[in-house]
């Protein structure tokens, strides 16, 4: 699936639009800024798939502090089997900047 800009994360999160939303970002960035994902840092997600293998057909959404992690889960669970994963370019840096 193609990834999805800041300004689409924002608009869809403002409408309450529906996605699996997963932040990748260690505990730690998270507590220290977040949108509202469930966190699962990147290190962790082979080892926390049971918590999200109930989505593997619905759209899920990555996002990190830059985009580099969340590309990386992307390719991850998609070798895994999910089908629908998007990477938010630019992280939470670009969305903080909106």
């Amino acid at each position: 699936m193609e990834d999805i800009t800041v300004e689409d994360l924002k608009a869809r999160l403002d409408k309450n639009e529906k996605f699996v939303f997963i932040d990748v970002r260690e505990e730690w960035e998270y507590d220290d800024d977040n949108l509202g994902a469930m966190n699962i840092p990147l290190g962790d997600l082979p080892h926390r798939l049971d918590e999200i293998d109930q989505y593997k057909d619905q759209e899920i959404v990555v996002h990190c502090r830059s985009g580099a992690r969340s590309g990386n889960a992307k390719k991850f669970l998609e070798s895994k089997g999910f089908t629908k994963v998007r990477n938010v370019l630019g992280g939470i840096m670009a969305y903080n900047n909106l």
